[in-house]
């Protein structure tokens, strides 16, 4: 795998970066919904100005929650780009790091998934609906195992690309 930092529109960052938001997300809710709501997908409610998993009470607003229409419009905000030898001999015990991962965000973070898991010649990509969840993952990643890891964030698109290898 090449570790590429000479992607167009993407520069590097430190993990410790935090970025402000400066491009208009499309999946940001432009408005308070209406309380309680919930999404008609999966269930997540829409209480005190966030979403979070629990039960809604009677007479809820249903609409689509951000990170269902992200997955319903194939648009990821985060990839995880894994691969080398190490993976490949190591591959179901990485993957079960990032399930565990994602488990234990989308608890707490119902619009933090994991979108896609898909191999690709020189290892998997995995698709997030949020950017934060791919750092947690990367970060993840290097502190299981240490290896090679870079972010690239797009300011422009509102993405970032993480990539680890071993």
């Amino acid at each position: 795998m090449n570790m590429r930092s000479d992607l167009p529109g993407f520069q590097p960052v430190r993990r410790d970066q935090l970025r402000p938001e400066r491009v208009h997300d499309t999946y940001k809710l432009q408005k308070k919904l209406a309380e309680p709501t919930v999404c008609s997908e999966c269930g997540a409610v829409y209480h005190a100005g966030r979403w979070a998993w629990g039960a809604p009470s009677g007479g809820a607003e249903q609409v689509v929650c951000p990170a269902c229409q992200r997955i319903r419009d194939d648009y990821p905000a985060g990839y995880v780009e894994v691969g080398g030898e190490f993976f490949a001999a190591h591959r179901e015990e990485i993957i079960s790091l990032f399930r565990h991962h994602e488990g234990r965000e989308k608890g707490e973070h119902p619009l933090a998934r994991i979108m896609t898991i898909a191999d690709t010649p020189t290892g998997v990509l995995i698709t997030t609906t949020d950017l934060h969840l791919a750092r947690e993952l990367g970060e993840a990643l290097h502190h299981a195992y240490q290896g090679d890891l870079a972010f690239h964030y797009n300011e422009a698109e509102n993405r970032l690309r993480v990539h680890w290898q071993r």
